[in-house]
């Protein structure tokens, strides 16, 4: 098991590490909407938040010699359900065609009042 780390991205606000690499597969630690310059949570809406999320995702996907492509499967978790499309706008303008299994759950609160978190696994594809 190996940590990946980038600092592009938020510094990790707990006890873990950003991803760890296992194998073929990089498994990400859930993310919230952190601007990493500043280290404090992007006020705005969900859209606006789960567009960090997923810059901030990017970033350690990077580390890890990643992207979007890369991923098989995330799950999201929304403090408001209702926040779905909002999410899903944001979502398909990082993935586009790329379609990873997804689960999306709803929860009483994240971190730092965030309004949506998201993790992901990703795998190294073996060279052609």
């Amino acid at each position: 098991m190996k940590p990946l780390f980038s600092p592009s991205a938020p510094q990790p606000i707990g006890p873990y590490s950003q991803a760890v690499e296992s194998g073929s597969f990089v498994f990400c630690s859930g993310s919230i909407a952190i601007v990493p310059e500043t280290g404090k949570l992007l006020e705005g809406d969900a859209r606006t938040q789960t567009e960090q999320v997923l810059r901030n995702l990017g970033e350690v996907l990077k580390a890890g010699g990643l992207s979007y492509a890369d991923v098989v499967k995330t799950t999201i978790f929304l403090i408001d359900m209702t926040d779905f499309p909002a999410v899903n706008a944001a979502y398909v303008n990082e993935f586009g065609a790329t379609k990873p299994a997804r689960s999306t759950v709803a929860v009483a609160s994240l971190p730092m009042g965030a309004r949506v978190e998201i993790d992901a696994i990703a795998m190294h594809r073996p060279p052609a």
